[in-house]
């Protein structure tokens, strides 16, 4: 690229600025970056030890072993002038110094060189070994399934038998609970705006009809978008209808597109919080005995009076959100569960935040339920895996960041990726399934649960 051919070793140095510009931005953006080289330099391996290490991705080095006469072999016949054989010999005692210090470089393995069997992303690395514990011993996580997208085959008219099966397949599968999100239309994360949105608290009635087992809640519900003590209403009714198995996920709301849409106000995050927090404290008073007042930092009801009363004696709240200064510190004043984002080693980090906050306030963390969202996409081995993730990727993605933002893994690879959340502090694993468009794929979610009952 910047010499006047391929063999233009002149051009040594531009070439070399040129790849580390290449490998900077693959590592920047998550993608897998093969460095080609022979890597006697050792301040040049520190180098890429260290790109890795700052975009927080695992570096590996291969160390090939071919024989000297095989190298010269192979100069003779490239056709081209030969390394001068001082220069070779040179190389030959590098390697040597390579050999004895690359094991104590940084690297998080130094390997053979051998044939690469599937490429993972790296938060399934080290789900093997993690697998292998959970069938050693085993540990329980209970499992929820979020359905956050209603755009399925056949459309609308179409929708309400296959929401039914879902709901069904969820019930014998094992999973504990079922999730919505509160959301009136479709989230740019999820898909466009047009795309089918149902209401949240009317498909979870609908689900409380057509299930018998499974918990049913909002994953979670935005406080600015209905009158608190009516929300207390719907989630008591929700209980009621579904003999005792509503749980109530709140939040402080973030999409202000949708509040715009709907006229609703989008106060500034403080005044959320403030609403976020007097939730909290009237949902429980709602939900108990009398109908007393209630004054909060903003909501003010001179009754709080909700009959019938919720078949539950306590239902769950559950918080949305992991923000280490105020939302962790509200569900340690006062929810039943918490819900966490990103990898064992962050959920760890949030959930020491957590007892921190607990310890403070002096409430007992064993109180509160560690909830994990994430997304996952079953594969029975890598074949299948491949076939059902490249049937998913838009025409124009690359394969593996594709795959690893749908969390595409194989059974025993979810199973070990769990059994590390479990590790974490996680107890109560909530999945959504992109390729959700029935009941098939939650029944093949199944095994995985089966490995932790």
């Amino acid at each position: 690229m910047v010499g006047e051919d391929d063999h233009d070793q002149r051009a040594g140095t531009d070439a070399f600025a040129v790849l580390d510009l290449i490998v900077e931005r693959r590592l920047k953006r998550g993608l897998v970056a093969v460095v080609d080289s022979l890597a006697l330099d050792g301040k040049r391996r520190r180098a890429y030890v260290a790109a890795a290490r700052k975009h927080g991705v695992p570096v590996h080095a291969v160390l090939f072993e071919t024989p000297p006469d095989v190298c010269r072999a192979r100069i003779k016949e490239r056709g081209l002038p030969a390394v001068p054989a001082q220069v070779f010999k040179k190389q030959l005692a590098d390697l040597e110094g390579v050999r004895r210090t690359i094991a104590d470089e940084g690297f998080d393995g130094v390997h053979a060189p051998t044939d690469v069997i599937e490429l993972v992303a790296p938060d399934v690395l080290a789900a093997p070994a993690a697998a292998a514990r959970q069938r050693e011993d085993p540990m329980t996580l209970r499992f929820g399934l979020q359905i956050p997208n209603f755009t399925w085959s056949g459309g609308p008219a179409e929708l309400r038998d296959r929401l039914a099966a879902i709901g069904r397949a969820a019930d014998g599968a094992g999973f504990e609970s079922l999730w919505v999100m509160d959301h009136f239309f479709q989230i740019p994360q999820v898909g466009r705006e047009w795309q089918e949105m149902l209401d949240s608290y009317t498909t979870l009635g609908y689900l409380a009809g057509v299930t018998e087992r499974v918990r049913l809640g909002t994953l979670v519900t935005g406080v600015t978008y209905r009158n608190i003590a009516h929300l207390g209403k719907i989630v008591a009714t929700l209980d009621v209808l579904s003999g005792g198995r509503a749980i109530c996920g709140v939040g402080a709301a973030w999409f202000e597109r949708e509040h715009l849409a709907y006229g609703w106000e989008f106060p500034p995050l403080g005044e959320r919080f403030a609403l976020l927090e007097d939730a909290l404290q009237l949902l429980p008073v709602l939900w108990g005995p009398g109908s007393p007042a209630f004054d909060g930092k903003i909501v003010k009801v001179p009754e709080a009076m909700c009959y019938p009363r919720p078949l539950q004696e306590h239902v769950p709240i559950m918080v949305g959100g992991s923000g280490e200064k105020r939302t962790l510190r509200l569900v340690a004043q006062y929810a039943d569960a918490c819900n966490l984002f990103g990898d064992a080693d962050t959920v760890r980090h949030k959930v020491k935040v957590l007892h921190q906050h607990c310890a403070e306030v002096g409430r007992d963390p064993s109180e509160i339920t560690i909830t994990h969202l994430s997304r996952a996409v079953v594969g029975s081995d890598a074949k299948d895996l491949s076939t059902i993730t490249d049937a998913l990727r838009p025409e124009r993605a690359n394969a593996e960041s594709f795959a690893a933002s749908v969390g595409a893994a194989t059974i025993d690879d979810h199973t070990g990726r769990f059994r590390a959340l479990a590790e974490a502090g996680v107890q109560t694993a909530i999945v959504n399934l992109p390729n959700l468009d029935g009941a098939e794929q939650v029944a093949r979610f199944g095994a995985i649960i089966s490995a932790f009952e």
